[in-house]
């Protein structure tokens, strides 16, 4: 089974807390013990597994990633969103948690995050459970 939500940005760029949406789907699937892959198919956003207790920690790495790949450097793509898409690719589009008694295995500062890197946009995320 795979789960579906959309994830509405607000911002050209920033990070949100999607882990309740993780946690939900783990229910509903009633497994125990597997894997949750988290899934986005958008080429400028990015899924990523970051402290959720202070909120500055997104706001640094998002200043961080503007410094290294600032989005006016002369890049050639047309839309003009070349910074969105290698941002994407060091972050990746996916995550692979651990389920253990049917909780997702997170450190206890960890949260899962979805990244925008070109919004607002409407987007989507897909979530499998496999047992095992």
């Amino acid at each position: 089974m795979v789960y579906e939500y959309p994830v509405i940005t607000h911002k050209r760029e920033e990070l949100i807390n999607i882990t309740d949406m993780v946690n939900e789907s783990i229910i509903k699937s009633r497994v125990k013990n597997g894997v949750c892959i988290v899934f986005t198919t958008h080429t400028t956003a990015a899924i990523t597994i970051n402290e959720n207790a202070d909120p500055d920690v997104k706001t640094d790495i998002i200043k961080f990633l503007n410094e290294k790949i600032p989005l006016n450097h002369g890049f050639k793509h047309l839309e003009g969103n070349s910074d969105a898409h290698i941002k994407s690719s060091l972050f990746g589009c996916s995550q692979q948690i651990i389920i253990n008694d049917g909780k997702p295995l997170l450190g206890i500062w960890q949260g899962i995050y979805f990244c925008e890197f070109d919004g607002p946009r409407n987007r989507r995320i897909y979530i499998k459970i496999l047992e095992g």
